[in-house]
């Protein structure tokens, strides 16, 4: 038996000190804070209210005999030190090699490609699941799908050929740390082939199984009749469809070959929705502009972006939400889940769902394959199940 259940890896960061909040509040057991600043982490044990406070371990995201020393430990890993593509991959390597269950929060689609093609069988032979995107990108989208083809199986006796997922709204902030990641991505994206890796509508996908329905994504404002308005490009939805494909390809494509998957942010009905599409549609376009060029990219990083540990407050956190409608559709026929939560979607929210997968992945009885995951293969039903009762709702439309 392991001396921990949950390590809690970059804990001092800005969303680190909310995983670990979250924890403490839910009486989190046999667990530790991790990072390399050890007075730091006494701080962050310092701030916590809890009757079972969490042990301190040290340990430095390069320091690969340190990560091997915590990953053989504990259970499970929770990490939300990004950018991944910087300071994850002795990480993930070390639980790769322990046999520890690890999750995270990355975005990054290169950086999942790499960990993939390097630990994917690694985590097989030693039976660690290894599971990415386990905030607000991807589990709405991951999960809402798997549930829309339950219903659709349930009700129907087959699946939807296709489903649309649409961003009702969604309310929230940006941290520094979320700012940090998108900016490395634009800037391995210098390099062309990581901007092909990028760009492929089945990039996360196994090597040999790379086609599909799916064709390139499109930014453009579009009326589209599943959810019976105009739409407007959404950022993740480069992140979220690829995981999303990944699933469907790791669980033997139930879905059918024809399958195809979409996500875009619902911009209402008639002239106005035209409008509210086309304007967001530019500023999307004018932020990823700013970012992709070094000298505006420096300039905005210099001015208006914040700093990596800087993130919204208590109360932005607390009155923000989202709603995401998940419809599949066959023949004609529709079944929708909503994914909804009444809180900051990449911080309170996300604080949950990550926390949730790290506990799905410490306690619940999967049976499910080991390797390089989506949360939708690694967890499922036993993670819709924790999040329903977590403040993270599913509902069958």
């Amino acid at each position: 038996m392991r001396d921990f259940d949950i390590v809690v890896f970059g804990a001092t960061g800005f969303t680190g000190k909310l995983v670990a909040q979250y924890l403490a509040r839910v009486g989190q057991d046999r667990w530790a804070i991790a990072g390399r600043n050890p007075d730091k982490l006494q701080a962050v044990l310092d701030s916590l209210t809890t009757s079972t406070p969490p042990e301190i371990l040290v340990a430095d995201a390069n320091d690969g005999n340190a990560l091997h020393e915590v990953a053989s430990r504990t259970a499970v890993v929770l990490t939300t030190v990004g950018p991944y593509a910087k300071y994850g991959d002795k990480l993930v390597e070390a639980c790769a090699a322990q046999g520890t269950h690890y999750c995270d929060l990355t975005g990054e689609v290169q950086w999942m490609r790499r960990t993939i093609d390097a630990y994917h069988e690694k985590a097989q032979q030693s039976g660690a699941r290894i599971v990415h995107t386990c905030g607000f990108d991807s589990i709405p989208s991951d999960l809402g799908t798997l549930e829309v083809q339950r219903v659709f199986l349930e009700r129907e006796g087959h699946y939807a050929e296709e489903v649309g997922c649409f961003v009702m709204y969604a309310s929230g902030g940006f941290s520094g740390g979320t700012v940090a990641s998108m900016v490395n991505l634009m800037e391995e994206a210098a390099d062309k082939s990581v901007r092909k890796i990028v760009a492929h509508p089945y990039a996360l996908n196994p090597t040999d199984d790379k086609e599909g329905a799916d064709t390139w994504d499109s930014f453009a404002p579009t009326y589209d009749d599943l959810v019976d308005a105009w739409t407007a490009p959404f950022l993740m939805s480069s992140v979220n469809t690829r995981v999303v494909r990944r699933s469907h390809a790791l669980l033997g494509h139930p879905w059918g070959p024809k399958f195809r998957y979409r996500e875009v942010m619902s911009m209402g009905k008639g002239l106005k929705g035209r409008a509210k599409a086309l304007a967001v549609s530019a500023a999307l376009g004018a932020a990823v502009a700013t970012l992709s060029a070094e000298p505006t990219r420096k300039l905005a990083q210099k001015t208006i972006l914040p700093e990596p540990g800087e993130g919204p407050s208590q109360a932005q956190i607390a009155s923000g939400g989202f709603l995401m409608r998940v419809i599949g559709r066959r023949h004609g026929t529709t079944h929708a889940v909503d994914v909804k939560a009444s809180l900051d979607p990449g911080y309170g929210a996300t604080a949950i769902m990550l926390c949730e997968s790290a506990r799905c992945l410490a306690y619940d009885d999967l049976d499910t394959p080991c390797g390089v995951l989506t949360p939708a293969v690694a967890m499922g039903e036993s993670l819709v199940s924790r999040l329903n009762a977590s403040g993270v709702s599913f509902t069958v439309r």
